[in-house]
């Protein structure tokens, strides 16, 4: 990997565009992420938020869902927002039907957790790792996280709920940081990717 990793946005649904924009300001190569083949062209994958039910059955149709498994569990770097961080946890407490994730992250998360649509807020966020202050998270009917495993590390609470983990190589927050102009978040998982080397 040369200096500028190549970095995934899953575009199957879901604000795409913005996490592309935060992650070329990062220093990162961004490219949108619908097929097996091109998944393997990248160093490391945003899952964005959007519906994660929707997302996952698209994943499961365009014939996603094994092949992000796969590298996932490989230890390919893998940051989710809001829906992603559902699709990124290995259990949901309230599935819909039919509902499947990718897993990568030993957490059970709860779905819609701050509300619905119209109780959207933005929130300062003081992020473990991250420098210059608290991040101004958005959440739009925003999971939070109900409990983790052993080897999966709280960056950030809101609350009393945590909103943002890591597990290795796999970041998570219920918040939509692609949403503000602070790319931050951004730029500390292009530092992750890099790592990874």
């Amino acid at each position: 990997m040369s200096d500028t990793p190549v970095i995934g946005v899953l575009a199957l649904q879901g604000d795409v565009r913005e996490h592309l924009i935060a992650l070329a300001s990062s220093d990162a190569l961004a490219r949108p992420v619908r097929r097996p083949e091109e998944l393997a062209e990248v160093d490391g994958l945003v899952v964005p938020g959007g519906e994660s039910t929707t997302m996952s059955k698209l994943a499961a149709l365009f014939g996603m869902l094994e092949p992000l498994r796969e590298r996932v569990a490989a230890g390919m770097p893998v940051y989710g927002t809001c829906a992603g961080m559902i699709l990124l946890a290995d259990k949901i407490l309230d599935p819909r039907s039919g509902q499947e994730t990718i897993g990568g992250i030993d957490m059970i998360v709860r779905r819609n957790a701050f509300g619905r649509q119209n109780e959207s807020f933005e929130a300062a966020v003081d992020v473990a790792g991250i420098e210059g202050g608290p991040v101004e998270g958005v959440f739009i009917r925003a999971p939070w996280v109900e409990s983790v495993g052993a080897r999966v590390r709280v960056v950030a609470e809101h609350g009393g709920h945590i909103v943002a983990v890591r597990q290795g190589n796999a970041l998570a927050t219920s918040f939509h940081p692609e949403l503000t102009g602070d790319h931050r978040l951004h730029a500390y998982f292009v530092d992750m990717v890099r790592a990874s080397g």
